[in-house]
């Protein structure tokens, strides 16, 4: 059994990020932490409070190395390091290192200038609670992803792939992102997967950044591209004399409408001309490249470990956790920015989620419109505690409103009217001797 109260209370945060250059300093949801550790402050339960990993944006910090970048967090959040000093005092506060924050197992001051503000820093990769007659293994996750998977553990030097794309990407995010008609660039943290950030730009810079006349422009003749496709081979049949009636019935129709058919059959026109030259260019380009990839394929050029299950990994790792201690019935992780729980072997995989934004991406129901990525919030605390119905493990959620009225333009919410994201936290699992679990499925 490993040590502590099994009668104790646990409350799970993780993936915070907190820092980082320039605008990745600012933290959102700063006031709802806040409210959260002064509740913690003045509870009566026995509880403890264990940030399993990525409290700091550490990696993100690119002009301060080493133990100076404490130095740059505290001088940035002195009300939050404050409330950790409070809180600590009445429940205990344990930080395990995440990928982000690595340094913090790195350099030994860390832990002494942590515990000035009553944090426990454990600068190994997991550890045990005791829960009731079972047990808790605690990990951030990033041991199960390969490209940010630290293989010296404790060496400030060691850099896996993601600490790369963090500093050349992430922290120039955050240096340049006031340079923009919004301040949307720093929200790079809040895109996953990581392989839709291509898409991402292109749909910020269309909706943000690209010259309003001219995306107004654009958009009716993106809106109408599937329309003016089908209408471009219809013409083509016109042209040729093998069918003429669509063309005829279209023009007689919209010439119901006197100026406004007249105004709607010249935007359809200039659109089924463009988009006649696209398909006339476009489908013999997709043949080639379609041919390309095959051969690509049959080589392997292009097979990579970049794309990551965010699941698989870590439903085996439970397994292989529960297998060697059958104390151990809960693996508790965070890193993918996924709340979660699900049932694995008579176990209970729970992820812990995220305190960053959540991007939700929405597709053009027609038409070539780039996608867009609905803002939300979905701040939690994972609780996990013993009952006399069994262990129970439950996502409390911590209320934050949706940032889509700032962060979206107007042509972003017409696109998405009625498609608004409305991401639910899992239900409430109880642990007996085996499990019973209802998750809903996730709104994306």
């Amino acid at each position: 059994m490993v040590d502590g109260d099994d009668d104790r209370v646990y409350y799970v945060i993780s993936d915070i990020h907190l820092g980082g250059d320039e605008q990745l300093e600012e933290a959102a949801f700063l006031d709802e932490l806040l409210s959260f550790l002064e509740r913690l402050e003045r509870t009566d339960e026995n509880a403890e409070l264990i940030i399993n990993g990525d409290a700091f944006g550490l990696w993100e910090f690119t002009r301060i190395e080493g133990i100076e970048k404490f130095d740059a967090l505290k001088g940035a959040y002195p009300e939050l390091f404050e409330q950790f000093r409070a809180t600590g005092e009445n429940t205990p506060i344990t930080l395990l290192p995440g990928n982000h924050d690595h340094e913090l197992a790195a350099y030994d001051g860390y832990v002494e200038r942590l515990a000035e503000y009553n944090i426990d820093l454990v600068q190994d990769q997991s550890i045990n609670r005791p829960v009731g007659e079972q047990a808790i293994h605690f990990e951030h996750g990033h041991q199960q992803d390969p490209n940010n998977r630290i293989e010296d553990w404790g060496n400030p030097h060691a850099s896996p792939l993601g600490y790369y794309y963090n500093t050349l990407v992430t922290s120039r995010a955050g240096q340049v992102s006031d340079r923009g008609r919004y301040n949307w660039l720093k929200d790079v943290q809040a895109v996953t997967p990581t392989e839709w950030m291509p898409i991402w730009l292109i749909s910020k810079y269309f909706y943000r950044e690209m010259n309003p006349l001219i995306r107004y422009a654009m958009v009716p003749f993106l809106l109408l591209f599937n329309v003016s496709a089908i209408l471009a081979i219809l013409a083509g049949l016109d042209l040729a004399g093998v069918w003429s009636t669509p063309v005829e019935e279209a023009t007689a129709f919209l010439g119901q409408f006197g100026t406004a058919g007249t105004a709607a059959w010249y935007v359809l026109a200039i659109n089924v001309v463009v988009t006649g030259l696209l398909l006339l260019v476009g489908i013999p380009l997709y043949f080639l490249q379609r041919d390309i990839k095959k051969t690509i394929d049959r080589f392997g050029i292009m097979d990579t470990e970049m794309t990551v299950d965010p699941v698989a990994s870590y439903e085996e790792a439970a397994r292989d956790v529960f297998d060697d201690d059958p104390e151990t019935t809960i693996f508790c992780y965070g890193h993918t920015h996924r709340p979660d729980v699900r049932e694995i072997d008579g176990g209970l995989l729970v992820n812990t989620g995220t305190w960053l934004k959540r991007l939700h991406r929405r597709d053009g129901v027609t038409g070539l419109l780039p996608p867009v990525f609905y803002p939300s919030y979905q701040l939690c605390a994972v609780r996990i505690a013993a009952e006399p119905d069994g262990v129970v493990v439950e996502h409390e959620a911590i209320e934050k409103p949706s940032p889509s009225a700032d962060e979206l333009t107007l042509t972003e919410r017409l696109l998405t009217l009625g498609r608004e994201p409305n991401p639910e936290l899992p239900d409430q699992a109880v642990l007996e001797d085996r499990v019973q679990v209802s998750t809903p499925e996730p709104a994306e």
